[in-house]
């Protein structure tokens, strides 16, 4: 009896102990978990203003309490940002921080010019600044020349641009006495019209009156020489040098090649201008580059009050041009909205073509301008 007695006392503490161990074991998990919860307080202050102490949940929303389960999964349906490798930001029109501290001074010792060029531009919290003296950084023609009899000369070149481009749908047209459509990074002034001009039978032309009703362009044409150079540019009778298509030799000088875009200046509405090479998609870094084209063709139907086309052919005069939408890769201003090496968010911005228009004689973007503009010469 006795040692029956003590094998059940035996039983009932081995019993006891068995419990008060398990007891033991759930009472040290709970205390890993609230030391792991411990762990993981962000005691930043970069998110949410969080201080010290305080724990992010992770929700943003205010439908979750501290003690409910966030039980979202990585599927369609969870809305949270992507990492910041994936995502993709629409358009940033904002041109800060781009080419702010642009700054040269080049010393000519050429035939025609012996002036330094000198331009710099600078940024402040709302505008590009351009400051320069118009002179050209870069080999020229000879000027004068038998075509154009006027002398390279300093300009006082001054000009202000936002940083803040905004796209409208309707062009501005400038050039001439409308104001530079922009500038060349060097303070050379885009100006890709002309004043050369004749009457309706062709008889009557001139290089200076833009009087007749047809407008002589300056490129892209063998009737009439403008006396422009291998930079197809020119000097205006105040000693302006000045580009009417490529500048060739700003390119050269900023390694411009078919491997690269090539930023050489801005528009007088604050965006970007590039020579010839583009995406060949405009939203796709990977895409190939290619020389871009605009978008004018010759007019199909000849006016009957134009000049005989055997003695100027077609391309002679600006009315010879119209502009097709998605004939080229541009819009009527020689623009569009793309990725860029200095915009991988993609910004409108303009080209210098091999092809008509040349250069951008319109603008996009909103523009302050000192008097009424006429719209563009009608096509014919």
């Amino acid at each position: 009896m006795i040692e029956l007695f003590i094998e059940k006392k035996l039983l009932q503490r081995t019993a006891i102990c068995i419990l008060l161990a398990s007891l033991a074991a759930c009472s040290g998990s709970r205390s890993d978990d609230s030391s792991d919860t411990s762990g993981n307080v962000d005691s930043s202050t970069d998110d949410g203003g969080l201080t010290s102490g305080e724990v992010d949940n992770g929700t943003d929303g205010d439908s979750t309490s501290p003690d409910e389960v966030d039980t979202a999964t990585d599927g369609d349906d969870v809305d949270s940002p992507a990492p910041d490798d994936v995502v993709i930001s629409p358009p940033d029109d904002s041109t800060s921080g781009v080419l702010c501290d642009y700054n040269d001074t080049t010393y000519n010792n050429q035939p025609s010019l012996t002036y330094t060029s000198t331009s710099t531009w600078t940024c402040t919290d709302s505008t590009r600044e351009l400051s320069a003296n118009g002179i050209p950084d870069h080999e020229v023609g000879t000027f004068p020349n038998p075509n154009n009899p006027n002398v390279i000369s300093e300009q006082t070149v001054s000009a202000s641009f936002t940083l803040e481009p905004t796209e409208t749908s309707t062009p501005t047209e400038l050039g001439g006495p409308r104001g530079s459509a922009g500038y060349v990074l060097n303070g050379v002034k885009i100006d890709a019209s002309t004043a050369g001009s004749c009457d309706d039978s062709g008889s009557s032309c001139s290089l200076i009156d833009n009087s007749g009703n047809w407008n002589i362009e300056a490129l892209g044409q063998t009737s009439f020489d403008f006396g422009t150079d291998q930079n197809n540019a020119h000097v205006q009778p105040d000693g302006a040098y000045h580009y009417h298509g490529m500048p060739e030799g700003f390119i050269t000088k900023r390694g411009g090649n078919s491997a690269t875009m090539t930023l050489i200046g801005w528009a007088a509405d604050g965006f970007p201008i590039y020579a010839r090479y583009g995406y060949s998609v405009a939203d796709d870094t990977s895409s190939e580059l290619k020389a871009i084209t605009g978008s004018y063709q010759l007019v199909s139907s000849v006016s009957a009050s134009r000049p005989s086309t055997t003695t100027y052919p077609m391309g002679t005069f600006q009315q010879d041009w119209e502009y097709i939408a998605g004939s080229g890769d541009l819009d009527e201003c020689n623009g569009r909205v793309g990725v860029t090496p200095e915009f991988p968010n993609g910004i409108y911005h303009y080209y210098a073509t091999d092809t008509y228009p040349y250069f951008q004689r319109c603008v996009k973007g909103e523009v302050t301008t000192s008097e009424e503009l006429s719209p563009p010469p009608p096509s014919f």
